[in-house]
């Protein structure tokens, strides 16, 4: 990595407001109106652990997908979402009980 690749690098996650969060339970709702997976069509909100930052990206694991018919569905994967597509973010309790109706 160059000095200047170094420095830019730093540039950005230095002043990447998350920077400190990661290992914390969050509530992360991003900004489509709402979203399709396996054919169940639900609202972008998201809770989990913040397991990982790059540039650009946040990564929840393990993530859970907040559905109206399922509110504590466990994605089984991690996901990775653009930082410019999130709207909200918090540090949440994972036992905190939200209405999705």
């Amino acid at each position: 990595m160059s000095q200047h690749e170094g420095e830019q690098r730093g540039l950005i996650l230095g002043s990447f407001p998350f920077e400190d969060i990661v290992g914390t339970e969050v509530l992360l709702v991003t900004v489509a109106d709402q979203l399709n997976i396996l054919g169940q069509t639900f609202r972008p909100i998201f809770t989990g652990t913040v397991a990982g930052l790059t540039v650009g990206f946040l990564t929840l694991n393990p993530v859970i997908i907040k559905m109206s018919n399922a509110p504590f569905y466990h994605f089984p994967t991690p996901l990775n979402f653009p930082l410019e597509k999130i709207t909200f973010i918090v540090p949440f309790d994972p036992d905190t009980k939200i209405p999705l109706t």
